[in-house]
């Protein structure tokens, strides 16, 4: 699942009003890719691949947690899209024995969105909101009062009749998660007592992901032919489980059903991955900035526009992975490629010059 599509609204001016019920709320029509997505989830921490260190300790803060039968602290989850955090999120209400409410930033529209969903939770639930540096101000002064008193302050009336009251909510657990941690304000991560990183997973761990969820597709993969599409994963899970999901189509239509290492060579050639996870859009972005920009500097919105791309998938989905390969740098003038993507492409900086001589000069 790409990211949480609750929105938790209830009609009506107060709590009182809500409509509406408080569980889950997902997409009416989900894709077949995001079905499977769940279905490839693990359900506990021991099921887990990766974040080594994120694991053990938040296993001792979940069983501390869980031995005085207490609501786990609040926890802030950091990291680029698909490493697992809604993941981990589910694990820990699952690993507590406690309700599960997930919702996005944008979703919470208005104050009252937030107290119809946070007036109606048990106590010890785990309510997870996704994107929440995208938070508006209104309701994350409101959440400040939630995590902290577990109080909800609520306004009745209007002009001089009006008054505010304090709505009591449970003891409960949020969790947020964020790909710019840079964007969340100070006053709210000071209120998380846990906080957690993540980082992009190593090829040994992507392959041992990757023959966990082809069990679970009832699907048999070779160890070499694993390896290499955990070299082509961008480090990310969520990506791995997507090209073992496109090479089972070719393995079923081409071979036997068997994932072997040339159905896996023959598959990442057909959908324009390299032998670094490199996707079109990716070479598409180095060969921008060589080609149009002389290598580099050049600002990501001009960069966004000349790929056709909006700036914040180019920021959050490409440039993560194109740095971490070392091909990209980011400087405070822009963007600019490194000797090592041109060597990648195949391209040499002379031979730059000489097809755009004026973007050197």
């Amino acid at each position: 699942m790409r990211k949480a599509d609750s929105d938790g609204r209830f009609d009506g001016a107060a709590p009182a009003a809500a409509r509406g019920t408080t569980h889950i709320v997902r997409a009416d029509m989900p894709s077949d890719d995001d079905a499977q997505e769940c279905s490839l989830r693990p359900q506990l921490l021991d099921e887990f691949l990766g974040q080594r260190a994120v694991k053990e300790n938040l296993s001792v803060f979940i069983n501390a947690a869980r031995e005085r039968k207490e609501s786990l602290d609040h926890l802030f989850l950091i990291g680029p899209p698909g490493l697992g955090k809604t993941t981990l999120a589910e694990i820990t209400a699952h690993e507590l024995g406690a309700d599960f409410k997930v919702t996005s930033a944008p979703a919470l529209e208005k104050p009252k969105d937030l107290v119809g969903i946070l007036s109606t939770i048990t106590p010890r639930t785990v309510f997870f909101i996704d994107e929440i540096h995208r938070l508006k101000p209104a309701i994350e002064e409101m959440l400040y009062i939630a995590m902290e008193d577990f109080e909800l302050d609520w306004v009745i009336g209007q002009g001089a009749a009006a008054r505010t009251v304090r709505i009591p909510v449970p003891h409960f657990t949020l969790v947020g998660a964020t790909t710019k941690a840079g964007m969340v304000s100070s006053p709210l991560i000071s209120r998380f007592g846990i906080i957690q990183r993540f980082d992009f997973y190593g090829d040994e761990e992507l392959a041992a992901i990757i023959r966990r969820s082809a069990g679970i597709l009832q699907c048999t993969v070779d160890a070499d032919a694993a390896l290499l599409m955990a070299s082509c994963s961008r480090g990310t899970p969520r990506v791995a489980n997507r090209v073992l999901r496109r090479m089972r189509d070719f393995a079923q239509i081409y071979g036997n059903g068997c994932i072997t290492l040339p159905i896996v060579r023959d598959g990442l050639r057909r959908l324009g991955i390299d032998s670094i996870g490199l996707e079109r859009y990716d070479r598409e972005i180095l060969l921008s900035i060589i080609r149009h920009f002389g290598g580099g500097p050049v600002g990501a919105d001009t960069l966004a526009i000349s790929i056709g791309e909006s700036m914040d998938t180019l920021e959050d989905y490409y440039e993560p992975y194109l740095i971490q390969c070392g091909l990209l740098q980011r400087t405070p003038r822009g963007r600019m490629v490194t000797p090592k993507a041109y060597e990648h492409l195949g391209i040499t900086p002379g031979a730059a010059r000489e097809e755009n001589p004026s973007l050197f000069d």
